[in-house]
């Protein structure tokens, strides 16, 4: 499948030029059928063949091997969650927090890496927030934050100003101050190539609805097979553990432990599906085709609107503008483009290019915002 197929698979593309895939990302027909499909099958015949709950715990078993082999990471280090902020909350839970404990993060992120480590503080943590500029972290105020921190929390590819962040060399140093390291990876699944496993990290939580097109509700949660084991969840239920019947239960080896309960199965096999669509699309082609786009704004947007890198590292590009809720809806109702405001930066507007966008719709996004004054 190439680019230009894969645009016209999505509906939403018959009535606006939708440039928001950073927020979430709109599904090719395809894979709501696949959603639409496995909840006909789950509802309608499970129960007169293997029963609904083999049946979903055969399908959860496949999914992980899907999202295994997407990310490069083995099936044992998978959790299927709902979405990146859930990932993220497992694994806040299931440390033993004392008062005096310490959480590093950035100042650059999004409230689903900010609100769990905020409810630690009430409990007597500190947490450490390093500070940016222009989406670069100071690495000199990183190293020094973490040289005693339990646990280090920062986002690859950031939301608000989509540039990256160097993982490796973040989670090497955080390590060798002896913190556990949990990125928050929601921007890049769909948008590059990713082998997890190269960041070195504990634990990367992520979601498929957005550059991956898949719906809501489709999360996934890796964690080192060298860090799961030694972490207990503070939500156990069936499906974390190996035998719910008996007393004295047994969490599950590897990252399963973090599953719980009874989850819908629609949203995995639309994630499935969507993992296998941009696959088919190639993510190197996927990433070379939004970071030429991405260049094309920036090259057309003037250096004092601009807030993301002059040279785009993502398909992320956030301009300056007086009034950005004002210009959101005017470009929706006035020229039927879809991009949305960064609360996180002040005067900002931030477009989202993924491989189902065109040259034309960068351009007529250039035009309507030299046509509204910015």
């Amino acid at each position: 499948m190439n680019p230009s197929e894969l645009r016209a698979s999505i509906p939403v593309f018959d009535d606006v030029r939708y440039m928001n895939t950073g927020a979430s990302g709109p599904s090719p027909r395809p894979v709501v059928e696949s959603a639409q499909e496995m909840l006909a099958r789950h509802e309608y015949d499970a129960a007169s063949e293997a029963g609904p709950y083999p049946f979903a715990f055969d399908f959860y078993e496949e999914v992980r091997e899907t999202v295994a082999d997407f990310l490069g990471a083995a099936e044992t280090e998978i959790a299927l969650t709902q979405s990146t902020a859930d990932g993220i909350t497992r694994v806040a839970g299931a440390f033993d927090w004392e008062a005096g404990d310490v959480v590093v993060r950035t100042d650059l992120e999004h409230p689903a890496g900010v609100l769990p480590w905020s409810r630690l503080e009430r409990r007597g943590c500190e947490v450490r927030v390093v500070p940016t500029e222009e989406g670069r972290i100071d690495r000199e105020a990183y190293r020094e934050a973490v040289e005693d921190a339990k646990l280090v929390c920062f986002s690859a590819l950031t939301w608000n100003y989509g540039t990256y962040l160097p993982v490796s060399e973040l989670v090497e140093e955080a390590h060798d101050a002896g913190a556990f390291v949990l990125v928050d990876a929601v921007q890049v699944p769909g948008h590059s190539p990713l082998d997890v496993t190269d960041w070195g990290a504990d634990a990367v939580a992520a979601a498929g609805h957005k550059w991956l097109l898949g719906t809501w509700g489709g999360g996934f949660l890796y964690v080192a097979e060298s860090a799961a084991n030694d972490l207990e969840p503070t939500d156990v239920s069936y499906r974390s553990v190996e035998d719910p019947s008996t007393d004295e239960y047994e969490l599950k080896t590897g990252a399963p432990r973090f599953e719980v309960g009874t989850t819908n199965l629609a949203p995995y096999a639309a994630l499935q599906t969507a993992m296998e669509t941009m696959e088919s699309v190639g993510l190197e082609a996927v990433e070379s085709h939004l970071l030429g786009l991405a260049d094309r704004l920036t090259d057309a947007v003037p250096n004092d609107k601009l807030l993301s890198p002059e040279e785009p590292e993502s398909g992320l590009v956030t301009v300056r503008v007086d009034d950005p809720e004002a210009t959101v809806q005017t470009l929706k109702d006035d020229y039927g483009i879809v991009v949305r405001p960064i609360p996180s930066l002040d005067g900002s507007v931030r477009t989202s290019l993924h491989a189902i966008n065109t040259e034309t719709d960068v351009d007529r996004l250039v035009e309507a915002l030299e046509e509204t004054g910015w």
